[in-house]
């Protein structure tokens, strides 16, 4: 296992090498084609590379062509990148004289003593740390993907540039797979899909706070059947608090000091400082419910969930459909342990998520996220919650089969990130746990000891799911909007064929209502093909057809997603069917009534 990943670091450090060499060659292509234009920055990225520029005239996809055959002339022409180091005053003098103005200000920027160094390939020179490959001949396969704008240096108070977005690897192979995956990722595109299925919408007035229209909602709510029932089953309480809370909230648990930026500040109306914040976060309120009885350590692990509507003041730019939202439902838990208790609820809590993301078909891999550089309390305290977590790990999963993600821990402490692979072979981060000696401290919590003594307790911070949006989002492209049975918004279609049928059809409905069954009837007088149309065009997993026979033998006839028909069903029979599918939550569905 060293060895192998070993060798994965290897071959990532080989792409990264490579994609910045292209985006090189990138700016290079386009420096040749508009020479006018200004440079930014152009790094490599986890799936390819960026560069961003300042043109004078607009530059949009249309104009890939014309840049990729540039490209590929320079990587023809395998031209060797030189490496240079100069003194910061040659550089700015070298930078001003080709009017490179974000090149100056990033050498300005530069702390004394950095070496500055310069890559040339041919007449064209960058600024760049590197490392190069040996020439641009090296690459082999790269293609440019998107265009978009940036603000430089990400700040909205800069000027927007165009950021022009590529991918390169070492085969044309992979290329050729990754541009496939691409591909079926527009064809999934959560925001593509959720408006032709009428799952949900984002108005003007409320950017990054969707509206979830009823087929939407009943996908949530079956997730959060699921979630609630199975939570049960494990000791949790589910409890709710308020929207709004005084800043001296979150003063004592941080957030005014490491978040206040991200959380929506109501304003005083005689203009003083905001006192009032609406809630980022559930933690407080578990917290605050904690505090509303002398607890003792006969008393835990307890455990608190919560599905709260949270709001965060994310920039514009970064809003994304269901992905990246600024109003959503989190399907928290914060779980109030003993030290010694903290191996056996960490377990408890990865027990829970392999069977949430395994009913989802969903893989995963954990990640060790450890202390940021602002970071509450003790060192010593975060050494005992890292090495808590670790051991956990090693233990369940083995030392060398989960990622260490240094630094990018909570402020509070550090966690463990799951990040999910979805049917496409994209990863996303969505569940986390988080392991916290910080706030039970800053809140003055205790819970009794046998002894008598006042101890602070260990607090857990978790979610599966993560935000409900966002995992929604996730499902919609990972199912390619085919939902399993039980997350189908539409699960059952009646389509009765002429208005003597809508009685029965009635019926029909009431009683997979009765089943908790979601059920759509179309009562109306158009063409029966086109009321079958619509439950196909929906995905429904079964449409029940009403006719003359089905009514006078009391029966359904059952078309099935994907197209085959059973006729005459005893409703009985479907209903149980459908009630093995709600239970035991397979990904396909059943054709045996």
């Amino acid at each position: 296992m060293e060895n192998l990943k070993a060798e994965e670091k290897a071959s990532a450090s080989a792409l990264e090498t490579l994609r910045h060499s292209a985006s090189h060659v990138l700016a290079q292509a386009v420096k040749n084609i508009y020479p006018t234009v200004k440079l930014a920055i152009g790094p490599a990225t986890k799936d390819g590379f960026y560069y961003d520029f300042d043109f004078k005239t607009p530059v949009t996809a249309d104009d890939f062509p014309k840049i990729e055959k540039e490209m590929q002339r320079i990587i023809k022409a395998d031209i060797p990148f030189v490496l240079s180091e100069v003194s910061r005053q040659q550089a700015l003098k070298s930078m001003k004289f080709f009017n490179e103005d974000y090149k100056v200000e990033l050498i300005n920027d530069l702390p004394k003593g950095t070496v500055i160094s310069f890559y040339t390939q041919g007449d064209f020179t960058d600024l760049c740390k590197g490392p190069h490959l040996k020439s641009t001949g090296e690459i082999k396969a790269v293609k440019l993907i998107s265009v978009a704008g940036a603000y430089w240096r990400g700040s909205e108070k800069n000027k927007m540039l165009t950021r022009i977005y590529g991918t390169a690897f070492l085969t044309k192979k992979e290329l050729d797979e990754y541009i496939d995956r691409l591909e079926q990722a527009k064809l999934r595109d959560h925001r593509k899909l959720g408006t032709e299925a009428e799952l949900y919408y984002i108005d003007d007035t409320a950017p990054g706070m969707p509206f979830l229209l009823p087929r939407g909602l009943k996908i949530q709510q079956a997730l959060l059947d699921f979630w609630r029932t199975e939570h049960a089953k494990q000791g949790y309480n589910e409890i709710s608090g308020p929207l709004i809370s005084h800043k001296k909230l979150w003063e004592t648990s941080g957030h005014w000091g490491h978040y206040k930026d991200n959380m929506f500040l109501i304003e005083n109306e005689d203009g003083k400082p905001a006192e009032y914040a609406v809630k980022p976060m559930n933690c407080p309120n578990a917290i605050s419910v904690y505090r509303t009885k002398v607890r003792s350590y006969r008393d835990l692990p307890l455990r608190y969930s919560t599905c709260d509507v949270i709001h965060r003041n994310e920039k514009s730019g970064t809003l994304h459909g269901l992905l990246r939202v600024q109003m959503f439902r989190q399907d928290d838990a914060h779980t109030f342990i003993t030290k010694g208790q903290i191996a056996d609820e960490i377990n408890n809590i990865l027990d829970i998520a392999d069977k949430f993301y395994n009913i989802l078909g969903l893989k995963y891999q954990t990640a060790l996220s450890t202390r940021p550089e602002s970071f509450m309390g003790g060192i010593e305290d975060w050494d005992k919650a890292e090495a808590g977590l670790k051991d956990v790990l090693d233990k369940r999963y083995g030392a060398d089969n989960y990622i260490i993600n240094e630094g990018d821990g909570a402020f509070y402490g550090p966690k463990i990130d799951i990040k999910m692979e979805d049917a496409i072979g994209r990863s996303w981060q969505l569940g986390t746990i988080q392991l916290d000696f910080q706030l039970p401290q800053s809140f003055g919590l205790h819970y009794t000891e046998s002894d008598g003594s006042r101890v602070p307790p260990v607090l857990i911070h978790r979610v599966i799911y993560g935000s409900l949006e966002r995992f929604m989002g996730v499902l919609i492209e990972h199912f390619g909007g085919i939902f399993p049975f039980w997350l189908s918004p539409v699960q059952v279609g009646i389509v009765p064929i002429k208005p003597e049928h809508n009685a029965y059809a009635k019926a029909v409905f009431d009683q997979l209502i009765d089943e908790r069954i979601y059920a759509e009837a179309d009562y109306g007088d158009s063409a029966m093909g086109g009321k079958i149309s619509a439950y196909r065009a929906a995905k429904a997993p079964y449409t029940l057809v009403i006719g003359d026979k089905e009514v006078a033998e009391g029966v359904v006839s059952v078309r099935i997603r994907g197209g085959k028909q059973v006729n005459g069903v005893k409703l009985e029979s479907f209903i149980g069917a459908c009630r093995r599918l709600l239970k035991e939550k397979p990904l396909g569905l059943t054709e045996e009534f």
